[in-house]
């Protein structure tokens, strides 16, 4: 999938995707995902996600990465966080209390471009992606986890056929050959579904479901 297919939906406001509270995943298993902190969590791919607010009003240093500036822009807007912008090669970054989101190419980042980090929370970052790009971004994602750290991932998983994505389908058995020599454990294994928007796109049945990556250490 071309980077312009997303900055194309933010720039014509086709943002169905955006939740406008922090992702129940999120809030469901943050007493294990973030016990120990305050931890520096990376939101890969964050558009305007209420995620950002709610991890650094507790305490967090969050860095979020997001493609668009237009989603950037309203996130602040939307949140009234006073910040401040940082231009340089990459691109931008916007910095306020507690947070810093990079406007970039997520598949640039380096640990010595961003630094590494405890947590990353990816919401369903990586269905976002083509599978070319889903391998380049594991790639960076694995470089950027501390050991001792961990990875929660919300991932959908269906019938590719039926839909062209995305977002497109991420099975158990994909995810594991990304993070092979990693432990991964599937927190919760979704029930097949079978009403909602992605029926109106074509798809019979589909599951939403949540793993944990840690990297020993």
């Amino acid at each position: 999938m071309d980077p312009t297919f997303w900055l194309d939906r933010w720039a014509s406001s086709q943002t169905g995707f955006h939740m406008d509270q922090p992702h129940p995943d999120l809030l469901a298993e943050s007493p294990s995902f973030l016990a120990g902190g305050p931890h520096r969590v990376l939101v890969p791919l964050c558009g305007k996600t209420n995620d950002l607010s709610w991890l650094a009003a507790r305490g967090h240093e969050v860095v979020g990465v997001e493609l668009a500036r237009a989603a950037i822009e309203q996130f602040h807007q939307e949140h009234d966080r006073q910040f401040r912008i940082r231009e340089h090669e990459a691109g931008a970054s916007y910095e306020s209390a507690g947070l810093t989101v990079h406007c970039r190419d997520m598949l640039g980042l380096t640990p010595a471009s961003v630094g590494t980090f405890d947590r990353i929370w990816d919401r369903a970052a990586m269905v976002a992606l083509d599978p070319e790009r889903r391998r380049l971004y594991v790639g960076v994602l694995r470089s950027l986890l501390r050991p001792g750290g961990q990875l929660l991932l919300n991932a959908f998983s269906y019938d590719q056929s039926q839909m062209p994505g995305p977002p497109h389908s991420v099975p158990e058995d994909e995810i594991r050959a990304h993070y092979d020599g990693l432990p991964v454990e599937v927190i919760r294994r979704g029930e097949p579904l079978t009403e909602g928007k992605f029926r109106d796109r074509g798809v019979t049945e589909w599951r939403v479901s949540l793993y944990r990556v840690t990297r020993p250490g």
